[in-house]
């Protein structure tokens, strides 16, 4: 009776007759049919906005008194949660589904207890995915690449996938029913997110977390960009495999072991190296030995001869780089192309060489020059067969990484990205569950919380892509030939910094903005409080934030829950959420999760 007496105070004029519809029995199983209406009556009536239903309770609680009485619905705490905006890449998919309807249920059951209740929807621009499915689709149907059409062509026909896309997600969002209060929709590239994002760029770097530096990163040659951990799918193989990648119509054989003799510098030895990727091999500045290695004693600090360059190399000592076990016991270190070769590099004082440009191909003075790595390799192989340095080639059970985005094989490249220092926001992050500041539900994933965050390093926040938000910093250059990175939330705070560190006229300095475009999981981590207004001091921030809950699927804990925590407490001050609560993954026959890319 009290709901009919509410519906009836909101009916007057309505297309939707809802009388006539409650008089209506309940069909036997659900039917589309029967519930159509209600969702459109329910957003015209502003129901899902919490002014609005908060009023709708209010008078229903009032209909409900006793004559005389001064009873009134009381005010509690709100109840704020987002929707995980899905990525832009395509449709939904059941996995969605299951996410709408956990959390539809949560908020419905908030409403119905008076809370005033807010559920933001959104939608991510979802970067690299998104860029990699419309080139995909601009090759198979005009026969161009990104390149062909320049970075503003493409973005237009990104731009028009997004506008497609959303409405089409908006639309499944609203057939399954989910009461999100449309009115404060976000995109994670809209104005105001982008105001959101320049400005977490520009205060993470003037706390120095944020600095431009040479690092190793997982690349994409065909993609031409560093990728993230995610990003990256290790493929086993037992032993020699071949493999398809893009741009390469002969296939790449991977799980085979190269045993590679260099010559002990002014004496007749020798000493045998095993390698995964001869094509390195003009990379190589060191063998490294393990010091207490009894087999190579004599050979510490002597040189070696790498018989593809001629070139004199050192032979080290490292005992974390080598297994005494593995192999000869002998490694190449070649720290332009190795995370681990990096690291002893670092250890040792050693330079870096880099032997591949962006695309993968070779740029070493030499036969290989110019070409695609892996001709490169067969020409190397070439090369030491008929040098005799070749002296076994065997099966070898081994991981491959494999681009998700693009099927390319992921390179290791030291080129110069935008890195976030995470220790002090991870150890921030760690604490807010330990003092109970954060609950996570259920408590068994509180262990992967803990150990991701243990074990965090630099995050490389930027890519070499089109289709993200333009990273905020800028390559200033005065008249006298001096140069300098800034940053800046525009063009003008960017000149006056400029101006500032380069210690010239401001008019007489040239900004070049940075070319490449920030993680997608940068813009994300900012979701909670973007999407409330901040950096602006709104009533929405003020009511909603932190939001009460947080829930999504597991496999995303780290990658972007525990990067909301980082960013949520170093830019507000405060846990952007009181819980997290992680429901479990649609798989199909096979475990793989649901994918819309």
């Amino acid at each position: 009776a009290a709901l009919r007496r509410s519906v009836r105070a909101y009916t007057a004029g309505a297309e939707f007759r809802v009388a006539a519809h409650l008089a209506q029995p309940l069909p036997p199983k659900y039917d589309p049919k029967f519930t159509s209406g209600w969702y459109g009556w329910w957003e015209q009536q502003g129901l899902f906005r919490p002014e609005e239903a908060r009023a709708a309770h209010v008078a229903a609680a009032r209909a409900e008194e006793p004559a005389g009485s001064s009873a009134r619905a009381a005010e509690s705490e709100p109840f704020s949660m987002v929707l995980p905006p899905p990525n832009v890449t395509g449709t939904l998919h059941l996995g969605h589904a299951l996410t709408v309807s956990i959390q539809d249920a949560l908020v419905r059951w908030n409403r119905m207890r008076g809370k005033t209740t807010l559920w933001v929807p959104g939608c991510d621009h979802a970067g690299i995915a998104t860029q990699s499915v419309v080139e995909k689709k601009i090759l198979r149907e005009q026969g161009l690449t990104r390149h062909d059409l320049g970075r503003e062509g493409f973005l237009r026909q990104v731009w028009a996938w997004k506008d497609d896309k959303a409405g089409h997600i908006d639309a499944q969002m609203r057939g399954l029913g989910a009461s999100l209060d449309w009115s404060r929709a976000r995109f994670t590239m809209d104005e105001g997110f982008s105001t959101a994002v320049a400005e977490a760029f520009v205060r993470l770097h003037d706390a120095g977390l944020l600095a431009r530096r040479a690092r190793p990163v997982h690349w994409s040659c065909h993609l031409r960009s560093a990728i993230s951990d995610i990003e990256v799918n290790s493929v086993s193989v037992e032993g020699a495999t071949d493999l398809t990648v893009p741009g390469r119509a002969k296939p790449v054989r991977v799980g085979q072991l190269y045993t590679v003799s260099y010559r002990i510098a002014g004496s007749d030895r020798e000493i045998a190296v095993s390698t995964t990727r001869p094509e390195t091999m003009f990379g190589d500045v060191a063998i490294a030995v393990h010091p207490r290695d009894p087999r190579y004693t004599d050979l510490h600090g002597q040189m070696a001869v790498n018989p593809l360059t001629g070139e004199h190399i050192p032979i080290v000592l490292d005992e974390k780089l080598v297994d005494m076990e593995l192999g000869t016991g002998a490694v190449k270190v070649t720290p332009g192309h190795d995370m681990n070769d990096y690291a002893a590099g670092l250890r040792l004082g050693l330079p870096v060489v880099t032997v591949m440009d962006a695309a993968g191909r070779m740029t070493a003075a030499g036969p290989a020059h110019g070409l695609h790595r892996f001709d490169a390799r067969d020409v190397v192989l070439d090369i030491l067969k008929a040098s005799g340095a070749l002296r076994d080639v065997a099966a070898h059970a081994m991981t491959v990484p494999v681009c998700s985005r693009s099927g390319d094989i992921v390179e290791t490249r030291v080129c110069p990205q935008w890195f976030l220092d995470c220790r002090g926001m991870s150890a921030a992050a760690a604490d807010a569950v330990t003092d109970g500041r954060l609950k996570i539900i259920p408590e068994q994933f509180r262990v992967n919380w803990f150990r991701w965050l243990e074990n965090t390093h630099e995050w490389c926040v930027s890519r070499q892509l089109w289709w993200g938000h333009r990273i905020p910093a800028y390559l200033a250059r005065s008249a006298q030939g001096k140069e300098c990175w800034v940053v800046g939330r525009n063009d003008a705070e960017a000149r006056v910094r400029a101006a500032a560190a380069l210690a010239e006229p401001a008019d007489q300095i040239v900004l070049s903005q940075d070319e490449d475009v920030l993680d997608t999981w940068f813009s994300s981590a900012l979701f909670p409080f973007a999407a409330l207004g901040w950096p602006g001091k709104t009533p929405d921030l003020a009511r909603f934030y932190p939001n009460s809950l947080l829930e999504t699927g597991q496999d995303i804990l780290f990658f972007w829950v525990a990067r909301m925590v980082m960013m949520g407490q170093s830019l507000t001050g405060q846990v952007p959420f009181k819980e997290v609560y992680l429901h479990a993954m649609v798989r199909d026959g096979q475990g793989r999760k649901m994918s819309k890319s």
